[in-house]
């Protein structure tokens, strides 16, 4: 294989990479730009890193719901979305089928229903700012169901 083969290549490559990375960030934007609000309620976590500095690990009360609705079988383990009842605050729950206002998109990473992120970073020192953190503030895609993190609040759904 030639040198200029092999360095044509690697410049595809790069180039499918970049612009992967570059459709990711836009729907993402547009997500955030054009998704409704919804609240997902926190679980209690540590909110302090060592080495990434200070962030509120999160976890959600609807990747627990989806956990039990896949362990007892009413949410196929293949499933990659689930169903959502949002009330009257916009906060999101797991829905029964026949009450679904919309869909969430989730993963599993290491054996565990992930929705969006697992992470909210903020300013060093700033950290009793968020004890108070009750909700995530998503935007949700309907179409796709992509759900988005913009924020936190308390609750009464106060910004922090």
């Amino acid at each position: 294989m030639s040198v200029l083969w092999t360095r044509s290549l690697i410049v595809l490559g790069a180039a499918i990479v970049l612009a992967a990375v570059k459709l990711s960030i836009h729907s993402k934007e547009r997500t955030i730009a054009q998704g409704e609000t919804i609240f997902l309620e926190l679980m209690p976590v540590d909110p302090r890193s060592l080495m990434q500095g200070d962030y509120m690990a999160l976890r959600f009360r609807l990747a627990e719901e989806i956990e039990r609705a896949r362990q007892r079988g009413t949410l196929a383990p293949s499933a990659r979305t689930a169903p959502l009842a949002i009330d009257a605050h916009r906060v999101a729950t797991l829905a029964q089928d026949t009450e679904a206002d919309a869909q969430i998109r989730f993963r599993i990473r290491n054996r565990s229903v992930w929705i969006g992120t697992n992470a909210f970073f903020f300013e060093e020192g700033s950290s009793s700012k968020y004890v108070n953190a009750r909700y995530g503030e998503f935007r949700l895609e309907r179409g796709s169901g992509q759900a988005v993190l913009v924020g936190l609040r308390d609750a009464q759904f106060n910004e922090l």
